[in-house]
């Protein structure tokens, strides 16, 4: 009965925060409304994605959790299926992170929490064999640069080989999978770009901003437009192709390269 009620209430918000997005973006051809879902209770995710989509709305964005439920939950895989069968775009924001005390000072849960939480949902979706149950139409990006997934996908994939009977649930070992998905590139430096770049490949990274909370990228975009590593082609994609492919339409001419994978609250 909780659990119900719970999703009542989450399904009352997002379709208020939804009908609001529409209105704040109306006028704008720049700003491209991404709706909100009750996750909590399936069935009435799938029904407010379908309400939000035929009212106006371009994508999804989602938490990369429900309580201690994870995005490779029966609920939350099924929800994604969804998604794959419409074509709708889904972008994946952490919304809580670890705490405590030793990660009170100094912004840790920021510099250490958020990413890890982003590179725990990627981990999960391989090795939950989510990417292996739902079709390769999933449009699916995460932020901050997929955390430190890039960094770490090789301790993965030995993992994945040398102790196959623990986490060898994956058809594939983790390698496979890096077209499933893209990651935005908030990562501020060029090294850091370079690495997402050459692990995911030009094709996975397109320009986000983290706007509007203070540790995003002012100017977005800045990191790619320097990056040297970068030919004519990887940098069209990341500044833009990208995310034309990710969103399904062309962007306004007006608009500058680098229409921002950003989130708003």
């Amino acid at each position: 009965m909780a659990r119900r009620r719970a999703g009542s209430e989450a399904t009352a918000v997002a379709r208020i925060f939804n009908d609001l997005a529409l209105e704040i973006t109306a006028s704008s051809e720049r700003l491209i409304p991404f709706c909100q879902v009750p996750l909590q209770d399936t069935d009435a995710a799938c029904a407010e994605l379908e309400r939000s989509l035929a009212n106006g709305h371009v994508g999804v964005e989602i938490g990369n959790h429900v309580g201690d439920l994870d995005l490779d939950s029966a609920g939350i895989r099924t929800f994604l299926q969804h998604c794959a069968h419409l074509r709708v775009p889904v972008f994946v924001h952490p919304w809580d992170m670890p705490n405590s005390p030793r990660l009170g000072r100094w912004m840790a849960q920021w510099l250490t929490g958020m990413p890890a939480e982003t590179h725990l949902s990627i981990l999960l979706l391989i090795l939950g064999g989510v990417f292996d149950d739902v079709p390769g139409t999933l449009r699916i990006c995460f932020a901050h640069g997929g955390g430190s997934f890039a960094f770490w996908l090789g301790r993965m994939e030995n993992a994945w080989h040398q102790r196959h009977d623990v986490i060898g649930t994956s058809a594939l070992p983790p390698s496979s999978y890096v077209g499933r998905f893209s990651v935005d590139s908030v990562v501020f430096d060029e090294r850091a770009l370079r690495l997402l770049v050459d692990t995911l490949g030009a094709e996975q990274v397109m320009v986000g901003s983290d706007y509007p909370y203070p540790l995003g990228e002012r100017p977005a975009g800045s990191v790619a437009r320097r990056a040297a590593f970068l030919d004519d082609r990887q940098r069209a994609l990341v500044l833009r192709g990208n995310a034309e492919r990710f969103l399904g339409r062309s962007l306004p001419a007006a608009a500058p390269l680098g229409a921002q994978a950003g989130h708003a609250h």
